[in-house]
């Protein structure tokens, strides 16, 4: 394998479950608008697309036939090598059979696994509990399924070497920082360097990616190119290009990524680059 260590994985979160049109017009929401977004931003440098859908009525769901026409518009595009990432989340309160049923009916290269329940954003519980991650890293193992296991708080790192011990999480793992949630932990370079210390302890070997929520989205992004981390944008996490400035689409969130990379003499990686550095078939 060619030397990757100086290489970056732009991730793109095009949707999400919460931004709505109300929130920015610029938001893609349904499939075809999605498919454009992630093939767009491909184009402009993200090596992967994580993929949420939402329903008719605009509003967070795991609706299958949503992701089934999302994932095939990406696909027809012949010359487009994007790795899909499928959300198994969706939004908060849904039924697990939804959640579970796209990946595992569609096989992308790649699926969230949230390690941990918690209380999200003061007002619920995004419930992911024991019976359910072992279910889902099974359902996972079975369609090779890598899991981008992402984790909101030092203790789902924890959680997640749990898993890894009980062989229910294959090694070497991809962990995906989420920070500046509500709930969760601060979006600072400090609580960077803990997390990152932390997944050192709990499962040497694993890559990493991470990204901040609102005010703290440069802070992490800068540090996490610095500390040899890859990284994640896009509208699902903040729908501000800068304070008091919406952004005109997910692309320009990509082209700031690749430049803030290219900046700290590190480059891009491709979606085959990305695929070695993350151990996809």
């Amino acid at each position: 394998m060619a030397d990757l260590s100086n290489k970056r994985i732009i991730t793109v979160a095009t949707t999400g479950a919460w931004p709505t049109k109300a929130d920015t017009p610029n938001v893609p929401i349904e499939p075809h608008e999605i498919a454009e977004e992630v093939y767009n931003c491909w184009k402009a440098g993200a090596a992967v697309a994580h993929i949420h859908c939402r329903g008719n009525d605009g509003k967070a769901a795991m609706i299958f036939e949503k992701f089934e026409e999302t994932v095939r518009l990406i696909r027809s595009r012949k010359d487009c090598d994007v790795i899909l990432n499928i959300t198994t989340s969706g939004g908060v309160n849904l039924r697990e059979e939804d959640r579970l049923r796209p990946f595992h009916e569609l096989k992308p290269q790649m699926a969230s696994y949230d390690c941990g329940t918690m209380n999200w954003a003061h007002t619920t519980i995004f419930e992911n509990n024991p019976a359910f991650l072992e279910r889902l890293a099974g359902m996972m193992n079975e369609v090779n399924v890598k899991p981008e296991i992402e984790v909101f708080d030092p203790g789902m790192i924890y959680n997640a070497g749990y898993y890894i011990k009980k062989g229910l999480l294959k090694t070497p793992a991809h962990f995906q920082f989420c920070m500046g949630v509500p709930g969760g932990i601060g979006a600072t370079t400090r609580n960077l360097v803990f997390m990152k210390g932390t997944l050192e302890e709990v499962a040497p070997g694993s890559t990493w990616s991470a990204f901040g929520v609102g005010k703290g989205a440069m802070e992490i992004l800068y540090a996490t190119i610095a500390m040899g981390g890859h990284v994640r944008v896009g509208m699902e996490d903040n729908i501000l290009y800068k304070k008091g400035q919406l952004a005109d689409n997910n692309m320009e969130f990509v082209s700031r990524a690749k430049r803030c990379i290219e900046e700290f003499t590190c480059e891009v990686a491709t979606p085959a680059e990305a695929r070695q550095i993350l151990g996809l078939a």
